[in-house]
């Protein structure tokens, strides 16, 4: 098996086979990634084959599976943190190193270790393409808002700081209020680091947007509002949650019209990030709220689109509707090929390291809920596997606080602030 060195600590090869594996340690090898999606040929071991046979030779293992024409920011991010996280050299391979070379190229250029025009020579010298990386950057430079996801790995929730690189303004999209449910006690960790983003790249908030109450962490919003004085925003349609909860909380006084954010917004309303124009989507389905931002080519779909490897959203939470969703989610695939799609959570199926982009291109192409699948095929499909799910564990907790703009309940006589939420509410659901 060749192997070539791309830097100190890197090296990339081919395919490497379970014999080949077995003698990186003697090579002086830290650190195995595999940058291959599974079963792209039939002669390749696959992940889990080459998981157990780097554990079992003492290397760590990363999985960060791509495609040359979809390889995106976060997938460059992941790359290079794995490199970075390891305590020696690193092999990184895909059928023929190819992929593996251009993720650590990109993230040069990103970086400014390298320029885009010294991409070629660096790839010729070593026998290696980098057309890819090139004409990555190209696009790259071209698209227009910048974007930056923060995962929460509590939660598996993924925030975004979405900016204009020629204004300087930026929206933040769904950020996460920490909560440990074991004691009771929160905290703005993840608020806090966007803060510390938003300031050290210079920029200002002009947008705190929902794309729906959230089921399964708290809303962030009111805390961000209170620090930049920016407004805040969501789908008009949050009044008609407000109502359903209302009920179910028994809570008469919570205001039902959608006053906690500073602006509602209809189905096709359009607004700007600095220069860029931006759209929303009524995206029902999930809830009965959800809405699509639509900021330049890059789409925030939250709970209705994961990952092309993970599927959909569920449509199983009071008043869902997965035949709803899948009309929602055609509107979204309409948009063109090459829109990105950013998600709002990720679950890290076999292991891989947290993703979060992908394009319309890819959803058609490879998310098993979509690709050849008929509407009545997706409501059956959806249907079943929403039985089988338990109801997010803070569904309870968070609806109360989301309901209302992110706003923590009033402190009580006695200074604290307590939660309320019913028993047996949500009959049928699945338990663990």
């Amino acid at each position: 098996m060749p192997i070539t060195a791309i830097s100190e600590k890197l090296s990339v090869s081919p395919q490497p086979s379970v014999e080949d594996i077995r003698s990186l340690r003697d090579r002086g090898f830290k650190t195995l990634i595999n940058n291959r999606p599974d079963k792209e040929d039939a002669l390749q071991p696959g992940t889990q084959a080459e998981r157990q046979e780097a554990k079992h030779h003492d290397l760590s293992y990363a999985f960060i599976p791509v495609a040359a024409s979809t390889i995106t920011e976060a997938d460059v991010r992941a790359f290079q943190r794995a490199v970075n996280e390891s305590e020696g050299p690193v092999l990184a391979h895909c059928k023929t190193g190819t992929r593996s070379l251009n993720l650590y190229l990109i993230g040069e250029v990103l970086d400014g270790r390298m320029s885009a025009d010294q991409v070629g020579e660096f790839g010729r010298s070593r026998g290696l393409d980098t057309s890819m990386t090139a004409s990555w950057l190209k696009q790259h430079a071209a698209r227009r808002p910048q974007v930056k996801g923060f995962f929460d790995k509590r939660t598996w929730s993924v925030q975004y700081v979405v900016s204009d690189p020629a204004t300087g303004k930026c929206a933040i999209i769904d950020p996460v209020l920490d909560f440990d449910e074991k004691a009771g006690a929160t905290a703005t960790i993840n608020a806090d680091a966007i803060l510390d983003y938003i300031r050290d790249n210079g920029l200002t908030v002009e947008w705190i947007l929902d794309t729906h109450p959230h089921a399964d962490h708290f809303s962030a919003v009111q805390y961000l509002k209170e620090k930049t004085g920016a407004p805040t925003a969501i789908g008009e349609r949050v009044v008609d949650v407000q109502k359903l909860w209302k009920g179910i909380y028994n809570w008469p006084e919570l205001a039902t019209d959608g006053s906690q954010w500073d602006r509602l917004f209809a189905h096709r309303e359009t607004f700007k990030v600095g220069s860029i124009d931006a759209e929303v989507l009524f995206s029902p389905g999930h809830t009965l709220a959800s809405i699509t931002y639509v900021i330049g080519d890059a789409a925030f779909v939250h709970d209705t689109l994961f990952m092309p490897d993970s599927g959909t959203a569920r449509a199983d939470f009071p008043d869902g509707d997965p035949r709803v969703l899948w009309r929602s989610i055609q509107e979204i695939l309409a948009l063109p090929d090459e829109t990105r799609i950013f998600t709002g959570h990720d679950y890290q199926p076999d292991g891989r390291a947290p993703r979060w982009e992908s394009t319309v291109a890819d959803q058609k192409k490879s998310n098993p809920h979509l690709a050849g699948v008929s509407e009545e095929e997706f409501v059956a499909l959806r249907t079943k596997r929403d039985q089988t799910l338990p109801m997010p564990k803070l569904i309870l907790h968070a609806l109360q606080v989301n309901i209302s703009g992110g706003r923590l309940p009033e402190p009580e006589a006695n200074g604290k602030r307590y939660l309320k939420f019913p028993l047996d509410a949500l009959q049928g659901a699945a338990w663990e």
